[in-house]
This record gives structure tokens, C-alpha cells and sequence, in this order.
């Protein structure tokens, strides 16, 4: 599952990365201000995803200016798994080993464990917090998700909750 779930996820980051180049495997069906939504048929799977709109970045409590790759915050459907609100969140280089990535949104906070075989660049949130953390997503206004690089820099990441209810509410309706 976690290879499929891997190779489901890039492909969509691919995407968002490459745009309609790659289209043919995953269609972007639907935007909802700053969320947009994509379709796989095969099997299928739905995904909705956003780029941050600010971001942040620290060492020893100092700005730092770093390189990093795409920035982006998801949640996928695979019905075909029984998989729902799955949330997951790409910070653009390798996570701290063993350093969680923080998830918030208004006074609720979530874990999200990085790795899972990817190089680390990616993280998600514990399967059972997956309903509850779309729940805060839908009454919030803005999420900020908290990193360690593996270099030591702390970065944080601010996204628009802008259209989240309709565009997860749209990909769990097409994914039904």
C-alpha cells in the first residue's frame, strides 16, 4: 500500500509540478479558489492539493534563505482501499529523522509522521487523526504546517483554507 500510495502521490505532485503535461493519468477536474482537485480512474483515486501562500524559514532562531523543492498540502480518496481525509503534506526536502511534522489549525494541532520510504520529503498524518484533522481544515480559515529539515532548519508553511470545504467535498463526492 505504502509503494501505491507513493507512486499515486507523486504522480499528482508531478502534476501539480509539471502541469498539463502529464494530465493523462491524472485529470485536474475541478479548482475551488485555492484548492484544486484531481481525478485518477485507475484505480481511482481522488486528491485535492494546494502551495502554501507564505512561507518561513529558520536556523538558530535566525530567517535563513534555503532551496527547496515544490510545497504542498493534501488530502486523497481511495475508495478502492477504503481510504478517506488521508492528509499528507510535501515540504520540499528531506525531513529531520525522527522530527514530526506539525500540523495547526486554530487551536487544533495534529502529528505528522515523515518518511514511509520516500526519502523523507513527505509526511502524514496518523490514519486515525485523518477525519478529525479535515475536520479542523473545513472550520479553519488557514493551516500552518511546522518542519525540521535535515539540516536543521525550521520552516513554516502557511496555506489558504479558501475553498478547502467545497474542493474536499467535490473529490470525496467523485470518489464515492
Amino acid at each position: 500500500m505504502a509503494l501505491k500510495l507513493r507512486n499515486a502521490i507523486t504522480l499528482i505532485f508531478g502534476i501539480c509540478a509539471a502541469g498539463p503535461a502529464l494530465a493523462q493519468s491524472a485529470e485536474r477536474v475541478a479548482a475551488h479558489t485555492d484548492w484544486t482537485v484531481f481525478v485518477a480512474s485507475d484505480p481511482k483515486e481522488c486528491y485535492i492539493v494546494s502551495p502554501p501562500t507564505s512561507s518561513v524559514a529558520t536556523r538558530d532562531g535566525q530567517p535563513a534563505e534555503v532551496q527547496r523543492g515544490d510545497i504542498r498540502l493534501f488530502v486523497a480518496f481511495r475508495p478502492g482501499e477504503g481510504v478517506s481525509n488521508e492528509v499528507s503534506f510535501t515540504g520540499g526536502y528531506p525531513f529531520r529523522e525522527g522530527s514530526p511534522v506539525t500540523l495547526s489549525v486554530g487551536t487544533s494541532t495534529f502529528t505528522l509522521g515523515p518518511g514511509r520510504g520516500d526519502s523523507g520529503e513527505w509526511a502524514w498524518t496518523d490514519p486515525s487523526d485523518d477525519a478529525q484533522a479535515v475536520a479542523a481544515l473545513r472550520r479553519g480559515s488557514s493551516a500552518k504546517l511546522t518542519g525540521t529539515s535535515a539540516r536543521g532548519t525550521t520552516t513554516e508553511d502557511t496555506f489558504s483554507l479558501s475553498g478547502f470545504t467545497a474542493a474536499v467535498e467535490d473529490a470525496e463526492a467523485r470518489c464515492r
